[in-house]
């Protein structure tokens, strides 16, 4: 109890502290300047070692240090890092999914233990892994995960490169009792998802509802490689003006997660791939409290959203760059170039 509460009190400071005057980079080396020799050997790795695409969403056991681990100086550092990556809403909504796991012991769902005999829903149980040395001129990464987040960077030039995959989880979707009654982490993820299926004509909604019935879970699961899924719906380009300002809002929910240079970048990369290319899609109940599912989807990008499971409130979110997952495009260039 006393890890946890220092653990939000660090969240709830730097909820509250506006920019960050390092660059990435040197933000990574600070924190693994805090580390003993112990840690250190737990959070880094080669930046071409199989463990940076070990993705994964769901609670098992992991590689890298935890908040469990950190004293409040390397909490500090590590957060700072997170912080970093991220824009405001993007860390916001991260720190209040790892909360949901206090939500969970009290709505009774810890009485599974991980396999090394750890609680199964823990707050301070979400692993930083480092990728590579954190220099200016080095192409590196890093990871944040646990339980309904999994974050992954690549960055190089003091410029994140890449920053998928990304998944971000709601369990319960909407918290049912209890002091934090009515929480929902995820809402806008819905709210505007049901907000553009509701603007489309019957025609429009015969090309975008594919199933009647919601997949168990996104398509794309936790594969190393995320490719475009079928059917395609219906096209950004066969929407009106109305319609299209709900797809960009909904489209830009998920890229404004990330920090602001990033989410340009990302944006200006999907536009260039050309925005008349994107499309929408649904599946499952066309009304709320049911199970329902939606994916964007074009040359470059792939975002699912799921909410069938615990009696549909339970959510599921991703967003792949199916170019550029883990960074795998600019980092061939760059060796290409290299040698």
């Amino acid at each position: 109890m006393r890890l946890k509460n220092i653990f939000f009190s660090i969240i709830n400071f730097f909820m509250l502290t506006m920019g960050q005057a390092q660059e990435l980079h040197e933000l990574a080396q600070d924190f693994l300047s805090t580390l003993d020799h112990e840690l250190l050997e737990k959070a880094q790795f080669k930046i071409n070692d199989d463990e940076r695409y070990n993705f994964n969403y769901v609670p098992i056991a992991r590689k890298g240090p935890t908040f469990n681990d950190f004293n409040p100086i390397q909490k500090e550092a590590a957060i700072h890092l997170l912080k970093a990556s991220l824009s405001e809403e993007g860390f916001k909504k991260t720190s209040e999914i790892m909360a949901l796991e206090n939500v969970l012991m009290v709505l009774g769902q810890n009485k599974k233990k991980m396999p090394d005999g750890t609680p199964m829903r823990d707050a301070l149980n979400y692993h930083f892994t480092i990728y590579g040395k954190p220099d200016k001129d080095e192409f590196w990464g890093w990871r944040f995960e646990g339980h309904h987040v999994s974050l992954n960077f690549v960055a190089s030039k003091e410029t994140i490169l890449s920053g998928t995959p990304t998944f971000m989880g709601s369990n319960p979707g909407v918290v049912p009792s209890g002091k934090s009654k009515g929480k929902q982490v995820l809402k806008k993820e819905t709210e505007i998802g049901f907000e553009l299926l509701n603007s489309l004509s019957k025609e429009q909604l015969s090309q975008a509802l594919f199933t009647e019935e919601a997949p168990y879970e996104i398509f794309s699961r936790n594969n190393k490689t995320a490719i475009n899924l079928e059917p395609k719906g219906v096209p950004f380009s066969a929407l009106s003006q109305e319609q299209k300002v709900i797809f960009q809002k909904l489209l830009n929910l998920y890229l404004n997660n990330y920090e602001a240079e990033f989410s340009k970048i990302f944006r200006t990369k999907i536009e260039h791939a050309d925005i008349n290319k994107l499309s929408f899609a649904w599946a499952g109940s066309i009304e709320p409290g049911k199970g329902h599912y939606y994916h964007i989807q074009g040359p470059t990008l792939l975002i699912e959203y799921d909410n069938t499971q615990d009696n549909a409130n339970h959510v599921h979110t991703v967003v792949r760059d199916l170019t550029n997952d883990f960074g795998e495009d600019v980092l061939k260039k760059h060796y290409e170039h290299s040698h």
